[in-house]
């Protein structure tokens, strides 16, 4: 985002803070900026920033508009060319579709066959997450639980075999 979209976002939003429900004009800005904080800009000037004739803004004012935008001072700099505003760390971005994590937990778990084949069977089903759901009140009813060892598992077959699991699917 260059600064010219960075200060007409700015006065976007400034008209909606204010309730205005739209961006404040530059002149606005320029009368609310002398009001306010005692000092202003042109209309004009503000007008070139924001087209591009005037790419570089002083620290004067750089300061004077962070201070009436209540943004930091580094906001108001062009962004360098390939500067990228998504968020690319997976813990921030949305959830994650279910079974899409369920196969993800599955590949993680391929050394534990009952549970790489759970996981798998969990993110095929029907309805996953009501079956995360029954399993959570079946683990709240004690006398339901088994004593005893986890059942005897199969020796897990050779590094790319093929198999099938017990819902017949083909790997």
């Amino acid at each position: 985002m260059d600064l010219g979209e960075k200060l007409r976002h700015l006065r976007r939003v400034e008209g909606e803070v204010r309730g205005w429900g739209r961006a404040l004009t530059k002149a606005e800005v320029t009368r609310a900026m002398r009001a306010e904080l005692g000092v202003g800009l042109s209309a004009a000037y503000l007008s070139q920033l924001e087209n591009g004739r005037r790419r570089h803004l002083t620290a004067p004012t750089r300061a004077l508009l962070a201070r009436f935008f209540k943004v930091h001072p580094g906001y108001l700099v062009g962004d360098p060319e390939g500067y990228e505003t998504t968020i690319r760390t997976q813990a921030l971005q949305g959830r994650m579709d279910l079974r899409a994590w369920l196969v993800e937990r599955a590949e993680e778990l391929r050394d534990d066959p009952l549970l790489y084949h759970l996981f798998l069977r969990l993110a095929r089903s029907d309805d996953p997450r009501r079956r995360l759901l029954a399993l959570d009140a079946l683990l709240d009813d004690e006398s339901a639980l088994a004593p005893g060892p986890a059942p005897a598992v199969a020796a897990a077959p050779p590094a790319g075999a093929a198999t099938r699991d017990p819902d017949g699917w083909t790997r």
